[in-house]
C-alpha cells in the first residue's frame, strides 16, 4: 500500500473501494446472519433490508430486532440503539481533520462504521488532501452496499442456508469481530493506543461479566477515548515520543 497517495492512473474512488474489499469478509457473513435473524423475528424481507439500509450498525441492528420482537417500548428501543452507537461521537472528530469540507458529509457520515473508521484513520493521513474525499466515498459505499446485499441474501435464502449447513448460522456472527481485531492489532505498536485499547477491553469485559452487556459498548468506548487523551497528555508532559 502506497504511503504517498495513489498512482496517477488510479481513481481515488476505485482505490478506496479496492482497499476496503478485505472488509467484505467480515461484513457479508454477519449481514447474512442479520437477515436470517430479522426474518426469524417476524420482520419481512423488505423490512430487514430497510433496517440495514437506514440503521446500518451491526450490534444496534441485532439489538433493535430483538427488542422490537420482544415488544419493548419504541422509546427504549431508540435510546438503546443510540447508546450503542455513541462511540461515533469519538469517531467523527478523530478523522475530521483529515477530510475536506463537502456538502455530501450528512450522507457520507452514515457510512462511518467501526471498520471504515479504523481503515480511514490509517489511510487518510497518507493521501493528498484532494484524494481523501474520493477514497473515503469509495470505501464507505462498497462496505454499505455489501452490508445491504448480505442482509438481502440472508433474509431471502437464510432459512435454506441454515437447513443445509446448520453450523453456518453459529459461525458467521464471529466474522466481523475477528476482522475488527485484525484492524486493531497494528495499533498495539503504539504506547498510547495500547493503553487506550487495553482500558477499553478491560471496561467492556468487566461490565459484561457483571451483566451490563448493552451498556458495555458505549461506556467502554468512552473510557478508551478518555484514556487515549490522558495517556497522550501524560506522555507529552513527560517528554517522551508517542510510538
Amino acid at each position: 500500500m502506497s504511503t504517498s497517495g495513489l498512482s496517477g492512473s488510479s481513481s481515488p474512488w476505485w482505490s478506496g473501494a479496492r482497499e476496503a474489499t478485505p472488509l467484505l469478509g467480515g461484513y457479508i457473513p454477519v449481514a447474512i446472519s442479520f437477515g436470517m435473524v430479522a426474518v426469524q423475528a417476524g420482520f419481512s424481507v423488505w423490512q430487514s433490508i430497510l433496517i440495514s439500509t437506514l440503521i446500518y450498525a451491526g450490534a444496534s441492528q441485532f439489538l433493535f430486532v430483538a427488542m422490537v420482537a420482544a415488544g419493548a417500548p419504541w422509546g427504549l428501543v431508540v435510546v438503546m440503539t443510540l447508546l450503542i452507537n455513541a462511540r461515533h461521537v469519538v469517531y467523527g472528530p478523530s478523522i475530521a481533520p483529515w477530510l475536506p469540507k463537502s456538502r455530501w458529509w450528512p450522507f457520507l457520515s452514515h457510512g462511518l462504521t467501526d471498520q471504515i473508521f479504523a481503515l480511514a484513520l490509517s489511510r487518510l493521513p497518507q493521501l493528498p488532501a484532494e484524494q481523501r474525499l474520493g477514497w473515503y466515498s469509495g470505501a464507505m459505499l462498497l462496505a454499505w452496499f455489501s452490508w445491504v446485499a448480505g442482509t438481502a441474501a440472508g433474509a431471502i435464502a437464510g432459512e435454506e442456508l441454515s437447513r443445509h449447513w446448520p453450523l453456518l448460522g453459529e459461525i458467521m456472527p464471529f466474522a466481523l469481530p475477528a476482522l475488527f481485531l485484525v484492524l486493531l492489532a497494528p495499533r498495539f505498536t503504539s504506547r498510547t493506543w495500547s493503553i487506550a485499547l487495553g482500558a477499553t477491553i478491560a471496561v467492556a469485559m468487566l461490565l459484561t461479566l457483571y451483566g451490563f452487556t448493552n451498556a458495555s459498548i458505549p461506556l467502554a468506548a468512552a473510557s478508551g477515548a478518555l484514556c487515549f487523551y490522558l495517556a497522550k497528555l501524560t506522555i507529552r508532559a513527560g517528554g517522551y515520543r508517542n510510538g
